[in-house]
């Protein structure tokens, strides 16, 4: 059996693709970490116990995978590329707590599948007292989705740890009346603690990426879902409120409700948020935001017929 610190080498990964006719897949987001000390943060960081169900998102070649599942109780990876899923079963043969699935992650870009939620849900059966967690070397061009739609599923991940783009952290990290502070921002802040925990440089990727890149920490906090009425709601008023960014709040709050509420209504609720019209949602804090979106779900309520 080959060790996770053999896998995941250069000289090795270029010698087993070239034994199975293999070249990385750029349309997949296919970067290999190449440097095991930090596949030994990665795991290390996720804070793996026997009653933890992982799923991971994008196997690769299993190296992450193989160093996880001795520490987890049951592992859920999937791999969307053929050819690297079979490498990788030959790989992992060994690992007995491993579900290798074939597939997209995704069923589209606001959904993940549900085959893959089953499949974490099969697993959580079999551990005692389980809980979920996703760690993985997220693919590039899925990252986003992925972390965003998990905050939305009944299974919610309690810790989420994985390698994305340094952009994409700056995103999620960002703060008010910046230029990364957005709607992902505050929808992933309004439900957990973020911890950046390295940047990474493209040299330890194979092959190489043209930026960098870096692993964070997304901690799940039951209280703060709790405390909001409808999370669902949040989620899309924040992509309309911060759909185009740089005009006034209210010009943005009168095109996203315009079907249910009139602009004296509109102009009513902001001003029970105490803001004004000239106001900009790049501006407001995470609280300021949610409190806000209280104020417009309840005023589209209100507004129902049968209210």
């Amino acid at each position: 059996m080959v060790t996770p610190q053999k896998r995941q080498t250069v000289s090795w990964l270029t010698r087993r693709f070239a034994e199975v006719g293999l070249e990385p897949n750029r349309r997949h987001g296919q970067n290999f970490l190449i440097d095991y000390n930090l596949i030994e943060l990665l795991a290390r960081t996720a804070e793996l116990q026997p009653r933890d169900v992982v799923l991971e998102v994008g196997t690769g070649t299993g190296a992450l995978t193989a160093l996880m599942a001795p520490q987890a109780g049951w592992i859920v990876t999937v791999e969307i590329d053929e050819h690297l899923a079979q490498l990788a079963r030959e790989e992992l043969e060994y690992q007995s707590n491993v579900t290798i699935l074939h597939q997209d992650v995704l069923k589209n870009k606001n959904r993940m599948s549900p085959a893959v939620m089953e499949a974490v849900d099969a697993a959580m059966v079999r551990v005692p007292d389980a809980r979920m967690k996703l760690a993985a070397n997220l693919p590039y061009n899925i990252a986003t989705p992925v972390i965003s739609n998990l905050l939305r599923t009944p299974r919610t991940p309690e810790t989420m740890t994985v390698t994305i783009q340094k952009e994409l952290a700056d995103r999620i990290l960002a703060r008010p009346s910046t230029k990364d502070y957005g709607a992902l921002s505050v929808w992933i802040q309004s439900l957990c603690d973020v911890e950046l925990v390295r940047v990474l440089p493209p040299s330890v990727f194979w092959p190489r990426p043209k930026v960098e890149s870096a692993i964070i920490q997304i901690r799940h906090r039951s209280e703060r879902r709790d405390e909001i009425a409808d999370t669902e709601f949040l989620h899309q008023f924040l992509r309309k409120i911060f759909l185009h960014r740089r005009k006034y709040l209210r010009s943005v709050a009168v095109s996203a409700f315009r079907e249910v509420l009139d602009k004296p209504r509109v102009d009513e609720v902001l001003r029970r948020g105490g803001l004004a019209a000239q106001a900009r949602a790049e501006e407001l804090t995470v609280e300021k935001l949610q409190a806000l979106s209280e104020l417009f779900r309840r005023a589209v309520q209100e507004g129902q017929p049968d209210a």
